[in-house]
């Protein structure tokens, strides 16, 4: 891969997240990583990101690798994104999600289902 800084920087970014969910249960793992993702990253990190994603030479995490089919792709549908939309909003203090004014500093970590 021709790596840019800004580059390396998503790398590292995504393989930081990554590493903080592997020491959640591994039931929440995958879709903490794209919920915080999702959350967290403005449109030109994914776009960039998914350009990066199948370089099998990229230096993502297997986790990140994992959770990038969860990952709102740019332009694309969010049927299989996790922490997007309604979703979001559901689970926000209140129901109405950062549209509304709420914070963005609601945890992250996906609750684990029974």
């Amino acid at each position: 891969m021709s790596e840019t800084s800004t580059d390396a920087k998503l790398v590292r970014m995504a393989n930081q997240i990554a590493t903080f969910f592997l020491s959640q249960p591994e039931a929440v793992r995958v879709d903490g990583v794209a919920t915080h993702i999702n959350k967290f990253w403005e449109t030109r990190m994914r776009r960039r990101f998914f350009d990066m994603i199948d370089e099998p030479d990229a230096g993502f995490l297997p986790l990140v690798v994992e959770a990038s089919a969860r990952i709102k792709r740019p332009g694309e549908p969010d049927s299989a994104a996790v922490g997007v939309g309604q979703e979001t909003a559901d689970g926000a203090p209140g129901g109405k999600g950062v549209a509304a004014g709420e914070s963005l500093s609601e945890p992250s970590i996906p609750e684990a289902t029974a």
